[in-house]
């Protein structure tokens, strides 16, 4: 593909005050409640077969399992948008540097295969870790300042291919979940980042609306750092995503590092079951780290595990350690006067199942955690989209097409 780079050397600022000046002054084209985010891969194929178009195509991934009765399934059950995940790393890979123009148009027709449903898009680009079967990833992106220029003409390329579609369907995220600090100088050269990404964005779209996010692994904290005065359109979404309390949503997660991956059986709420048989479960877990973890991190892992079990040891400190991540972005959207409706919990979840490992979370309590979250963002007056259609997160399937127990998807059909 050839680069869609400016052949003059523009200033972001300037560029961003050309942008601005041009753009109407209107609220955001894309406006949706309920979502779910979709798949990304399935079978993780080798970037050395990338070059292969019948292994890579059709693009997302789960094309080649979902199709539109899938989408009016969702449709159905209550769901008014998807969140489309899209891995730039395929769009940048010499691997199809020969046919990246067919990556783009397959991204294309997969929103309008969910379109067709009944279902708004956002297509959201979303690199995973690096490493094994891929050479780029996030941090690769953020720390390879060639590689963050290619990403710009990806970024600059998916936004034209967008621009083509009815801009209140489809609207486009610039980049999932930052891998940078919460604050300080990390949070000041994310936003610096993130203004060359929104220009970028904005050149090639401009009625689309654009889905902005903070630093800090897109979270609360990271959104609140940013000023939304740099970023003056009104054709703009702030999203941040919430895991918490982390201890209970990423039980066995061995890809986390730490203690998590030892924590299986905390019931949710911890407070459902009673206190012995909690104080058990516990006891059970801390047997699993002083065991397992070496020698040099044992203790600090148990404090650790401690810390975050405190946040929970009470429904009062439980339901304030959830509601934080909404109660600070709400203080931030009403210091910038940004409207509720503006504001997107892009991710949320309890794990179903870890690869690999056979702890299933009971399906009852994660319906519950959905339902509480779901009252949280709602509450407040925030769309939400829901991790994730299937795998290990999985609320419609679980592995390899399975379907997941229903009481998740139950509870979506029953809200009001």
């Amino acid at each position: 593909m050839a680069s869609l780079a400016y052949p003059i050397k523009t200033s972001v600022a300037a560029l961003l005050a050309i942008l601005l000046a041009a753009a109407p002054a209107t609220a955001a084209s894309f406006s949706a409640k309920r979502g779910i985010n979709l798949d990304l891969w399935t079978t993780w194929p080798d970037e050395t077969r990338w070059n292969d178009r019948s292994v890579i195509l059709p693009f997302p991934e789960w094309r080649r399992t979902i199709d539109g009765a899938d989408f009016a399934g969702l449709k159905a059950a209550g769901f008014d948008f998807v969140r489309m995940p899209v891995d730039p790393a395929a769009l940048l890979s010499a691997q199809t540097a020969g046919f990246s123009d067919l990556l783009y148009a397959s991204v294309l027709d997969s929103a309008r295969l969910a379109n067709a449903a009944g279902l708004k898009v956002i297509v959201d680009l979303h690199a995973i870790p690096a490493g094994g079967n891929r050479a780029i990833g996030t941090y690769q992106l953020l720390e390879d300042a060639a590689l963050f220029d290619r990403y710009l003409d990806a970024v600059r390329w998916l936004a034209r291919t967008v621009s083509r579609e009815d801009p209140s369907l489809v609207a486009l995220e610039l980049m999932n979940e930052p891998v940078t600090g919460c604050e300080g100088a990390e949070a000041r050269a994310w936003a610096e980042r993130l203004k060359r990404l929104y220009a970028a964005a904005r050149a090639s779209a401009t009625r689309t609306t654009l889905v902005l996010s903070g630093s800090c692994w897109g979270g609360a904290e990271g959104l609140a750092a940013l000023d939304p005065r740099d970023f003056p359109d009104d054709n703009l979404i702030w999203s941040f995503h919430s895991y918490a309390p982390f201890v209970l949503t990423h039980q066995g997660a061995t890809w986390t590092g730490g203690f998590v991956r030892w924590v299986t059986g905390l019931p949710y709420p911890p407070h459902s079951v009673p206190r012995a048989e909690l104080d058990a479960i516990v006891a059970g877990i801390k047997e699993k780290i002083a065991a397992e973890a070496s020698w040099t991190e044992r203790q600090g892992q148990l404090s650790y595990f401690d810390e975050l079990l405190a946040e929970t040891d009470t429904p009062e400190r439980l339901a304030a350690t959830m509601a934080e991540p909404f109660e600070r972005v709400s203080a931030w959207a009403r210091k910038y006067g940004i409207a509720p409706g503006d504001i997107l919990l892009g991710e949320f979840g309890m794990i179903r199942q870890e690869y690999g490992n056979g702890y299933v979370v009971p399906s009852a309590q994660r319906a519950a955690y959905y339902r509480d979250v779901i009252d949280l963002a709602e509450r407040h007056g925030f769309t939400w989209s829901m991790w994730s259609y299937g795998g290990a997160f999985g609320v419609v399937e679980e592995f390899d097409g399975r379907k997941a127990e229903p009481d998740v998807m139950e509870m979506v059909r029953r809200l009001p």
